[in-house]
């Protein structure tokens, strides 16, 4: 068998908690212990999961592979904690749903965030939380779902993703300046820094992942007029005027584009979000994923010292 690279690729990772509705057979383990998980698994082993908070993410970003059905763009990898055999109920409802995931790694009872640098992955999704806490304290991409499983129903095919700034696509030097000095502060520092780009954070590979989808997507329009854009990328930002310019050309620095941006000076992120509405959207605070979890697919990136388990200061959140 030839051998499938996968550097060319845009390869995301998802844990089977994130993919779909594990909640029932999770509190059973909980409760009642592994030989009893095992047992229900086994017995529900043709009832087909819910899907849960990614599962519309994944199927519009591999959707996006009829781009190129003979080289595909985009690669879901399942990263499980559970063993092959439990692991066989989540491979089967992924058949159901007409899924294109081949591919797995099943441990039993470990994560095998490990070998996300060795698959090129620029995304790991779990809910997982302390999964999701080791892989970025590792220095990888990772982030952790929130909130309920949403309607997938239709032949849908658009995919709106939405990213915060500082501490997800960039990293969190800015946002220590805010946590340490306040407001006038941060103000001062990023209009004095504005032409100086930030540090990339830990998901800026994947919106050069992205990007690289919506380019192949220009070339298809340019082919055929009638072809419509599906993949689109919005900024949201609790940084407003005068710290919106740095972000602005950090992106452009490091090659990246977003289609629009919302600079929003500590206005609600989830009143936005409900008009919005993203797949998914990737921020790095607690308080904002929290909110924007009863109406958005949300993930949370841990990254940087405001997320450190051992703060014993409260957060302050971004103007």
């Amino acid at each position: 068998m030839a051998v499938y690279e996968l550097k060319n690729r845009l390869v995301v990772g998802i844990a089977s908690s994130a993919l779909f509705d594990l909640a029932e057979a999770d509190a059973i383990f909980r409760e009642q212990g592994e030989d009893a998980y095992r047992a229900y698994q086994e017995a529900h082993l043709d009832d087909t999961l819910d899907k849960g908070v990614a599962f519309p993410f994944i199927r519009r970003l591999l959707s996006l592979n009829d781009l190129s059905p003979d080289d595909p763009l985009v690669e879901a990898i399942i990263l499980s904690r559970n063993d092959p055999d439990t692991g066989l109920r989540v491979m089967r409802s992924i058949q159901t749903y007409g899924l294109p995931i081949s591919r797995a790694i099943f441990m039993q009872g470990r994560s095998p965030y490990h070998f996300m640098p060795a698959l090129n992955m620029s995304l790991f999704l779990s809910a997982n939380e302390d999964d999701v806490r080791e892989a970025v304290a590792l220095g990888l991409p990772a982030g952790r779902v929130l909130g309920p499983g949403v309607a997938d129903e239709g032949d849908d095919q658009d995919l709106r993703i939405a990213f915060d700034f500082d501490g997800v696509l960039a990293d969190d030097a800015s946002e220590q300046v805010y946590q340490s000095g306040g407001i006038e502060d941060f103000r001062f520092h990023e209009t004095t820094n504005a032409a100086t780009p930030h540090d990339p954070g830990p998901l800026r590979d994947f919106l050069v992942g992205v990007n690289r989808l919506q380019r192949r997507e220009e070339e298809q329009r340019a082919a055929d007029a009638d072809y419509k854009m599906r993949v689109h990328v919005s900024l949201v930002t609790a940084r407003d005027a005068p710290a919106h310019e740095r972000p602005v050309r950090s992106l452009k620095n490091w090659g990246v584009t977003v289609n629009d941006a919302f600079f929003l000076g500590g206005i609600d992120k989830s009143t936005i979000m409900e008009v919005l509405k993203p797949h998914i959207f990737f921020d790095d605070q607690v308080g904002h994923v929290t909110g924007t979890a009863r109406s958005t697919p949300s993930v949370h990136v841990p990254f940087g010292k405001i997320n450190e388990p051992d703060r014993s200061a409260p957060e302050q959140e971004r103007p």
